[in-house]
């Protein structure tokens, strides 16, 4: 069966033409069109996830994973708006998202008509582009090149389209085949912003301080062996972060416990001559503190989509792959005398000193609780991270370097988290485990409502009582609003973790974590929450201590 409407057979047909071969369908009649094409479909595979919100979340852990376009689906009225959280994250992370909203036609809008909104538009700032279909048969050709473009830019582009599709009842017709459509490349290919690398290589060979800064990023072999040349020259240091996804001894992986200690003037020392950036969002917010009040000289950033002035002090921007400038340019390195790589891999050392001999006595705590998770991941595996303070822990930790790492910093919610995961997981046959807070967790607790959670998918939260994070930065709880900070709170997961059929266990004291980690990872026909209770009146001194002691 398929739908009788030809604007939805137009649609179905578009996504199939361009290979987007995923939809995440939430129920609704308005988009019943859909349903039942993409759901028929035989080269579509068709998900159901009825929370517009973790639906959108779960598609985007799809799409970050298979790095090809999801489709999200759903009916008219507010249920379109609760995509728009996801939609920020994709818009920032460069993940493709296409989103097909069913509408009412126009001259039902504002007339008192039951779940209609103006959907026309409605992410404009968040959005790669906008099509908005007009259900009427002289408009094939128009409606099919905005859906072409659409496609195209999602792809090209990398991030979320919304196409607006009007439907008029009725609206669950059927008809055996589908009509064939024609669909031309309606792209125009855009011209890149040009740059000198003879300049560029003119700079990099006289400068004695160059640093390579990577923020997340999807594993890629190519970059890695690449970064391993640039870890051969004395005058470099290359900086990454648990999502860089990028491994080496001579790569500085946890910058806060680096730079943390430093006085005004060992970072003079430490600030770099270049600059140059790779990837999306760095976690580091005293990395960028610090490079925004003492700014290098030359600061490239090197992407193919977007230009990114994190530090106020952009000089170039290097718009092609990275791994094609970093070979180019190595190319043409000359080598410069420099002992700026020994000084602060020495640097490095030191720190790992310290904070190995204060884990050995860290009393039990969010620190000593993420130094076991860490140590018990299954090799090959896939980590999922929320935001706030857990993210920022595993900052801290060599992580082991057979991981993939991913966590939503295009936003740096907690709202998806958890769906996020779900979406990622449910793409990889190998485990995924995914470390969240309490608030995040249950923020984002309707995504265990979905009928997809692989068995292998582990979920770890560090049930603290409230917004850790809040205890640590400075000014909350100065205040006399503290609690509205921190949002205490008595809640546990069991219950849930019952009614959604998930094996549960929870621990309180270190020795029981280690024993039930041990476990934790046993092949087992239901997916697993481990829930770690930790005393919130403590957290916060252990980690302030930990930098004392830096």
């Amino acid at each position: 069966m398929y739908p009788k409407k030809e604007l939805a057979q137009l649609v179905i047909t578009a996504c199939h033409e361009f290979d987007v071969d995923t939809v995440v369908i939430s129920p609704g009649s308005r988009n019943a069109p859909l349903t039942v094409g993409f759901s028929n479909h035989p080269k579509t595979n068709a998900l159901s996830v009825v929370d517009e919100r973790c639906a959108a979340f779960f598609a985007l852990g799809i799409a970050q994973q298979t790095q090809k376009p999801v489709v999200i689906t759903c009916s008219s009225g507010s249920a379109l708006l609760n995509y728009y959280p996801a939609i920020a994250e994709a818009y920032y992370s460069q993940i493709p998202l296409i989103v097909i909203s069913a509408d009412r036609p126009k001259h039902l809008i504002d007339i008192g008509d039951g779940q209609t909104i103006r959907q026309e538009n409605v992410f404009e700032n968040h959005i790669l582009f906008s099509a908005n279909l007009i259900e009427e048969e002289n408009q094939l050709k128009n409606n099919s090149d905005l859906l072409t473009k659409a496609i195209q830019t999602a792809i090209n582009k990398k991030g979320p389209v919304h196409v607006n599709v009007p439907f008029d009842e009725p609206l669950y017709e059927t008809v055996e085949e589908l009509q064939s459509f024609n669909f031309s490349n309606v792209i125009s290919s855009e011209t890149k912003q040009s740059f000198d690398l003879e300049k560029l290589a003119s700079i990099w060979n006289v400068s004695t301080k160059k640093m390579i800064l990577v923020g997340s990023s999807f594993p890629d072999v190519e970059l890695q062996k690449v970064l391993l040349k640039y870890a051969e020259d004395d005058s470099v240091i290359v900086l990454t972060e648990t999502t860089s996804n990028i491994y080496h001894p001579k790569f500085i992986n946890s910058i806060d416990k680096l730079i943390f200690p430093l006085s005004s003037e060992e970072f003079e020392e430490f600030k770099p001559e270049v600059l140059v950036t790779l990837g999306g969002m760095v976690i580091s917010k005293k990395i960028k503190q610090l490079l925004r009040k003492s700014p290098p000289n030359h600061h490239w950033h090197v992407d193919e989509l977007k230009a990114m002035d994190t530090y106020h002090c952009l000089s170039e921007f290097v718009q092609t792959n990275p791994v094609e400038f970093l070979t180019a340019l190595s190319v043409k390195s000359e080598g410069i005398g420099s002992d700026y790589q020994q000084k602060w891999l020495k640097e490095k050392s030191l720190r790992v000193e310290k904070h190995e001999a204060y884990l050995q006595n860290c009393e039990y705590s969010d620190l000593k609780v993420f130094e076991a998770i860490l140590e018990k991941l299954p090799n090959e595996s896939q980590l999922q991270i929320s935001n706030s303070s857990t993210i920022r822990y595993s900052q801290l930790f060599d992580v082991n370097s057979t991981l993939r790492v991913f966590c939503n910093r295009g936003t740096s919610g907690i709202d998806g988290s958890t769906s996020t995961a779900v979406g990622a997981a449910f793409t990889d046959e190998k485990p995924t485990t995914f470390i969240t807070g309490d608030l995040s967790f249950f923020y984002d607790s309707n995504a265990l409502w979905n009928t997809n959670i692989p068995k292998n998918f582990r979920i770890i939260i560090l049930n603290n009582a409230g917004g850790g994070i809040f205890r640590f930065i400075p000014g909350p709880l100065k205040t006399n609003a503290a609690d509205y900070f921190e949002t205490p709170h008595n809640l546990t997961a069991e219950h849930l973790a019952r009614m959604y059929g998930f094996e549960y266990v929870q621990v309180a004291a270190l020795k029981e974590l280690n024993e039930e980690l041990n476990e934790f990872y046993v092949e087992t026909e239901q997916p697993k929450i481990m829930e770690i209770f930790t005393p919130k009146e403590i957290n916060d001194v252990v980690l302030k201590n930990y930098f004392k002691n830096l």
